[in-house]
């Protein structure tokens, strides 16, 4: 017996594929809405050039980071290494064309970082022919976050105060000895952040840091964050740095420690994204700049083009992964992409150098990969329920619903 719609119901079912069809013609931001934030990084030594510059590769890129991310973080060019080089000379030329830039498009900017042990230069820690004192060091560290919080005072949202401040010894977690806690004391992460406070008091201050889907990790800060937030120091957020692999974290363990940290009381932001698909060298996880891999053409085996079954299992991992977030969007203010596309990703060079990456959602030619489509479905399908997933045609959707009807 052959089926065929009312007249009334086909126009309804016209209506919804239009409603999905429309909801997938959005930019990324827009679908994510009510959820949160989607941000990315901007590639931090040619902020000026990304936003200025004519050349064609660069204004697609600049087109991408308008349309599909409300959310825009420098990933080098606030650090301080390049925001205060030398001692009381601050360079403010590109974190100023980006922020001026966000603020004329109506994007969130993120600054990234205040106070970390790599890309810091020597002379913060010395002091004459030495190192420098507790109160040196201090009075350095309050200079810089003044000057820097200051400048972008009501137009810097959100700051990463102090990152990679933790790291996992022989399966436990502990205090990392960086040259802030050697010379300040444990107390340097709580003078950071009354600093930013005191520098912006409405800003959003975070504590950033990698690896914090390993439980261990996740506990101790959350542990400590409570400890300051009992005293009152102003952490207002926990950084997931988000660096991570086809291989992990699976979805329950992204959901068990999200648990824990939400139980802070604070929100928790994705800082910086992105999901390589390249083989692990060893047993390596993170983000630690301090390790160098040594290149070996079997951890690099897609220099010309990754297969099209490991492209597809990174955009089911992607939305694996942002199924998660959605379960907690409560609690989740920002997803950050560390990059824009895979031709200018960090990870074409990270922990191995000179290694061809495709981490991130548009591909070298700054094309929309199966992993934004695959975000922009797990959206659709959450409002209206499954859909065709035809990502080769753009009516593939509409056509579902008015096809089925002939």
């Amino acid at each position: 017996m052959e089926f065929r719609l009312k007249r009334y119901e086909r126009i309804i079912v016209l209506i919804v594929g239009i409603m999905a069809l429309s909801c997938s013609a959005e930019p990324l931001w827009k679908s994510y809405e009510s959820d949160f934030l989607i941000g990315a990084a901007v590639g931090g030594r040619n902020i000026a050039q990304l936003l200025e510059n004519p050349k064609k590769d660069l204004i697609q890129v600049k087109n991408l980071l308008s349309q599909e991310f409300n959310s825009v973080t420098a990933d080098n060019n606030m650090k301080w290494e390049y925001l205060q080089p030398r001692k009381g000379q601050f360079k403010f030329d590109k974190t100023d064309v980006l922020v001026d830039w966000a603020e004329e498009n109506g994007k969130a900017v993120a600054g990234h970082v205040l106070v970390w042990h790599s890309q810091t230069p020597k002379w913060v820690f010395r002091d004459g022919w030495g190192q420098a004192s507790r109160e040196v060091l201090i009075e350095r560290m309050r200079q810089h976050i003044h000057t820097v919080v200051g400048r972008y005072k009501g137009r810097i949202k959100y700051w990463d105060v102090v990152n990679e401040a933790v790291l996992v010894r022989d399966g436990v977690a502990v205090f990392r000895d960086s040259p802030w806690r050697k010379i300040i004391g444990d107390d340097y992460i709580e003078l950071a952040f009354r600093f930013a406070h005191e520098a912006d008091p409405e800003a959003h201050l975070i504590y950033n840091d990698y690896n914090m889907n390993d439980l261990r990790k996740a506990k101790f800060v959350a542990n400590m964050v409570n400890e300051l937030r009992s005293k009152g120091v102003p952490v207002h957020g926990i950084g997931m740095q988000g660096h991570w692999h086809l291989e992990y974290p699976s979805a329950k363990e992204l959901d068990e420690v999200i648990h824990v940290l939400k139980r802070t009381g604070t929100k928790i932001s994705i800082t910086e994204l992105d999901l390589s698909v390249l083989p692990s060298p060893g047993d390596y996880r993170g983000a630690d700049l301090g390790k160098s891999i040594e290149h070996q053409e079997k951890l690099n085996p897609y220099r010309n083009e990754a297969p099209e079954d490991v492209i597809q299992e990174q955009a089911k991992k992607y939305k694996d992964l942002f199924q998660v977030f959605l379960d907690h969007s409560e609690a989740i203010e920002r997803v950050t992409f560390w990059g824009i596309s895979d031709k200018y990703s960090w990870k074409n060079n990270f922990p191995v150098r000179g290694r061809t990456d495709y981490p991130l959602l548009f591909d070298r030619d700054h094309k929309p990969k199966p992993a934004y489509h695959a975000l922009q479905d797990l959206k659709i399908n959450n409002f209206s329920g499954e859909v065709d997933k035809n990502r080769n045609d753009p009516l593939g959707r509409l056509s579902y619903f008015v096809l089925i009807n002939e």
